[in-house]
């Protein structure tokens, strides 16, 4: 509804819609029929936060953060400690990622910007994630000149056991190993072919989870992968090999607890199936795991540059997923990959072709509320206890 209680027209909301012929006339349906459900206000109902709603249903709702954006604005910070009972930190705990070098050297680490983040959790009473620590995106630059067969094994133990157990018994989970499924790289087995399969085998999933076991005992092991949400065949494709992947894991004992699902929504080409997305979720559930949604966003550079029509597609996206997702009481919290559109990271990696500021976020720019952040509310609010 508009600020004057009145639901926008369907006349402006499709004269908002102008141009997206490009998007392809089964984007247009789909954002037609997101918008046109015009029942649909958002309203919540309440004064209780959004952690505070998760926490009603046994659930938990955090979000990841920087450094660098918590330190420089203590209105963010405020709204991260208001809205959220985890953290995650960005950056913060990769190798290495923007302006920050967890590990500089072969054999040196830099703790600071690290220590800052589980300060920050301590401080404010936040369950902290540890994000990640086998990723082949976030290798630093003597990586490739100085790792080779005969050290890796021993470069990724040195890593795992100087992180880990610095913040052992501070840490809820562990993103261990991080997006190694990908069916178009050819293998029989459909892992991704990066610098540590192709240095250790396929082996090296088991040796960074048993690793990470051993140097903390009470973390939740989570292997994290996107493109598991929708109904196509790349990504059905995609989940098929993740339960595969899943179970051979579970076969071998190796200590892993939990699927992190990223979730980045892309709202405009893709079709979302709820029905195939429980049944993938009750397959994971049923190997005895349980499920985190872990870097939860929307996408719309393919979205309407009015913001009303905009928000309300992203509102409406929000609360269709986690309904969905919520149904099933394997899934044990829910993470944003930010708080505030000011911060979000498709600033850079997801800019609207039309330049206008991105919108994917519970609040906007300025630290405000928007239908997001009630979708979100009403998600928690109407999800079965745990």
């Amino acid at each position: 509804m508009n600020k004057r209680g009145k639901f926008i027209s369907r006349r402006k909301i499709l004269f908002g819609l102008g141009g997206l012929a490009a998007v392809g006339a089964l984007a247009t349906k789909q954002l037609v029929q997101a918008v046109d459900n015009l029942k649909k206000d958002f309203q919540v109902t309440g004064k209780l936060s959004l952690s505070q709603r998760a926490a009603k249903k046994g659930l938990i709702y955090g979000a990841a953060s920087r450094k660098i954006d918590l330190s420089s604005n203590p209105l963010y910070a405020a709204a991260i400690v208001q809205n959220c009972s985890l953290l995650v930190p960005e950056w913060e705990f990769k190798w290495t990622a923007g302006n920050v070098r967890l590990r500089p050297s072969p054999n040196r680490f830099d703790f600071t910007a690290a220590d800052w983040m589980a300060n920050f959790a301590a401080t404010h009473n936040l369950l902290l994630r540890g994000h990640t620590l086998v990723w082949h995106e976030s290798l630093p630059p003597w990586f490739q000149k100085t790792v080779n067969r005969q050290n890796a094994e021993q470069i990724l133990e040195n890593h795992i056991h100087a992180l880990v157990k610095r913040y052992a018994g501070k840490i809820h989970s562990w993103d261990v190993v991080n997006e190694i499924i990908q069916p178009k790289d050819g293998r029989r087995d459909n892992l991704r072919i990066t610098p540590w399969l192709q240095l250790l085998g396929p082996n090296y999933i088991d040796l960074a989870f048993r690793l990470t076991a051993a140097a903390d005992p009470k973390a939740l092991l989570v292997y994290n992968e996107y493109g598991l949400d929708y109904d196509n065949p790349e990504q059905e494709t995609k989940r098929t090999a993740v339960l595969k992947l899943l179970e051979r894991l579970r076969a071998k004992s190796v200590p892993i607890h939990a699927l992190g699902i990223q979730a980045h929504l892309s709202p405009g080409d893709n079709k979302f199936n709820p029905k195939k997305l429980r049944q993938f979720l009750h397959h994971v559930a049923g190997l005895g795991l349980k499920i985190l949604i872990t870097e939860l966003d929307v996408v719309d550079k393919k979205l309407p540059r009015d913001i009303k029509v905009r928000d309300r597609i992203i509102a409406a996206v929000y609360e269709d997923y986690l309904s969905t997702v919520l149904e099933e009481k394997a899934v044990i919290a829910v993470i944003t990959w930010g708080l505030s559109d000011r911060y979000s990271w498709l600033n850079e990696f997801e800019p609207r072709p039309d330049r206008a500021p991105v919108r994917p976020l519970p609040l906007d720019a300025q630290m405000q509320r928007k239908l997001a952040w009630n979708a979100i509310a009403r998600a928690f609010d109407n999800a079965p206890k745990r």
